[in-house]
C-alpha cells in the first residue's frame, strides 16, 4: 500500500513539473497575436504590418470600421495580408492592383500605404457601400472573377478592424528572437513611417520617442502599430496608458506600468 502511495505522488508530481513547464515555455518563431471580441487570430509579422497600415489609413480619410474591414477582407483574399510583387497577369501588391488598369506602377503599388489610399479612394465612389454585405464591396472593388470568395473571410476582418483601429485596447501584440546586439533602436524613422499613413501626429519629441494620442482610441491605434512594426525599427519597447510591451517578452503583452501614461505612445 505504501509503495502505491508512493508512486501516485511520484507520478502527480512529475505532471505538475510538466504542467507548470509548459505553461512557461515561450512561443517559438515570430508572431504577431491579434484579439477582438470575436476570436484571437495569429500573424505573420509582415502580415501584421500591412493590416496597421490599412487601419491607419482609413483612419487618415476618417472612414468607419466597416470600410476597414472591407479592406481587410480584400487584402486577405488577394495576397493573405502580404505585399506581393508579383501576381495573375500584371496585378502587384496587398491589394493585387494592376498598373494596366490605371491603379499606378508596379513601384507604387508595392507600396502599402499608396496602395491602401488608392483602395479607399475607390471604394468611397462606390455607392452606399457601408450597406453592402462586406464581399459585395470588395467585389465593387476590385471586380474579380469570384467575388464571393471575399465572404469567407468577414469574420477574420472583424477581428483585425477591431483591434488595429485601436478599438480594442491591447488588442496586438507581437514576438519574435532577438539578436544577440540588436541595432539601436529607431523611434524618429517609426515616427515618420506612421504620418506617411496616419498623417499630421501633432506635438511630439525630437527623437520621436513620444506620440501625442488626441484619444484613447487613436492611441491604441498608434501602440498596435509600432508593436507590429517595432522589429523593423528595433523598437524595444512602447508604452502607453498604464502598460507597456516589450520586444524580450514580446509573448507576454502588454504589462502594467506605472511609468505609461494616457494621452501619449512612448517608444523607446
Amino acid at each position: 500500500m505504501t509503495i502505491i502511495v508512493i508512486v501516485v505522488v511520484l507520478i502527480a508530481a512529475l505532471f505538475y513539473g510538466v504542467y507548470h513547464l509548459l505553461n512557461k515555455a515561450k512561443p517559438l518563431g515570430e508572431f504577431c497575436q491579434v484579439k477582438g471580441p470575436s476570436g484571437v487570430l495569429n500573424l505573420e509579422i509582415e502580415q501584421a504590418q500591412i493590416a496597421a497600415t490599412i487601419a491607419a489609413v482609413a483612419t487618415r480619410r476618417k472612414l468607419p470600421d466597416r470600410a476597414v474591414e472591407i479592406a481587410y477582407v480584400t487584402a486577405i483574399q488577394e495576397s493573405k495580408l502580404l505585399n506581393l510583387p508579383y501576381g495573375d497577369r500584371d496585378s502587384v501588391g496587398v491589394f493585387q492592383q494592376r498598373p494596366s488598369q490605371g491603379w499606378g506602377t508596379v513601384k507604387q503599388l508595392q507600396d502599402p500605404v499608396y496602395a491602401t489610399q488608392k483602395f479607399f479612394a475607390a471604394l468611397v465612389k462606390v455607392k452606399r457601400y457601408q450597406k453592402l454585405p462586406l464581399h459585395e464591396a470588395a467585389q465593387a472593388v476590385q471586380r474579380s472573377a469570384d467575388g464571393s470568395a471575399y465572404a469567407a473571410h468577414e469574420e477574420d476582418a472583424k477581428i483585425l478592424a477591431a483591434a488595429f483601429t485601436g478599438r480594442v485596447p491591447k488588442g496586438v501584440h507581437c514576438w519574435y528572437p532577438i539578436a544577440d546586439q540588436p541595432p539601436a533602436p529607431q523611434p524618429a524613422k517609426a515616427r515618420k513611417e506612421l504620418v506617411r499613413a496616419l498623417g499630421d501626429l501633432g506635438a511630439a519629441s525630437g527623437d520621436g520617442t513620444r506620440i501625442d494620442a488626441s484619444s484613447e482610441r487613436r492611441g491604441w491605434l498608434i501602440a498596435a502599430w509600432s508593436v507590429a512594426n517595432a522589429r523593423r525599427y528595433s523598437l524595444r519597447q512602447v508604452s502607453y496608458a498604464g502598460v507597456t510591451w516589450k520586444s524580450d517578452s514580446g509573448h507576454d503583452g502588454w504589462l502594467a506600468d506605472g511609468k505609461a501614461v494616457a494621452g501619449r505612445v512612448d517608444l523607446a
